[in-house]
């Protein structure tokens, strides 16, 4: 992916991130209690719960917030019910979008996604629109440093059930079909590389440049204006967003 680490690339966009560690918190949180609900509060069995209690952890989501979402899920049997929808379309310069929400109102939801799209250049399409245009596949990333040695690495991972491994600048970044994630995940843990973190993510086959200026800031406005709708869990693209654009 243009020599962007697959983590970085899709999770950790812009600086703008940290701005938004409360709203980030709160998305989780919500995922976590709808996970317990549905399959109960043993993450052993119940993988929806692992995956995102996982996904918590690698923005570094406090254990006591954790807690209080799994004891919120535990409690909550009868109470909201939400929805999780993908929700398909086109950016600006004709990029694809996968965007996840986990919704509580269908009906209002879709219509500011879709509201989002036509505002900034784009419309919302139908269910397959763009869906093949990536790939759903666990990421596990682990950081590079004194104690990780790459062949080691690549050894334990294709051991545990790894697809693909990929060494990039500062990590190691390693692929599972999303049956294999938490597997494969626990195994590296277990082997003892505490320096990790992952997720099941769309993973765009390949990526389009965006020349146009306009376009350029009509694509940062949806993202933002998405991230921003309290409904909206995860967005994925094939934009291949300049590099300082990601360190602003």
């Amino acid at each position: 992916m243009s020599g962007h680490s697959k983590w970085s690339n899709i999770k950790n966009r812009k600086g703008k991130q940290d701005a938004l560690k409360g709203k980030i918190f709160t998305k989780l949180a919500r995922a976590i209690t709808v996970a317990v609900r549905e399959g109960g509060a043993d993450s052993d069995y119940n993988s929806s719960l692992a995956t995102a209690i996982e996904k918590a952890k690698a923005q570094n989501m406090p254990n006591d917030n954790i807690d209080r979402a799994i004891k919120a899920g535990m409690g909550a049997a009868e109470g909201q019910h939400f929805d999780t929808i993908t929700y398909e379309g086109y950016g600006p310069s004709g990029t694809a979008f996968m965007v996840q929400c986990l919704t509580d109102n269908k009906n209002r939801t879709a219509a500011d996604v879709r509201h989002y799209f036509s505002k900034y250049n784009g419309n919302l399409g139908t269910t397959g629109c763009v869906g093949y245009l990536f790939d759903r596949k666990g990421v596990i990333s682990i950081d590079k440093d004194d104690k990780t040695d790459e062949e080691t690495v690549m050894m334990a991972a294709l051991e545990a059930g790894a697809e693909d491994f990929e060494v990039e600048d500062d990590s190691y970044e390693i692929t599972t079909v999303p049956e294999e994630f938490i597997s494969v995940l626990n195994s590296l843990k277990e082997a003892g590389y505490d320096n990790i973190k992952g997720d099941i993510m769309f993973l765009p086959q390949t990526t389009v440049k965006v020349e146009d200026e306009e376009n350029l800031k009509m694509l940062d406005k949806l993202i933002e204006a998405l991230e921003d709708n309290d409904d909206v869990q995860e967005i994925y693209h094939n934009w291949d967003e300049p590099e300082e654009d990601e360190e602003e």
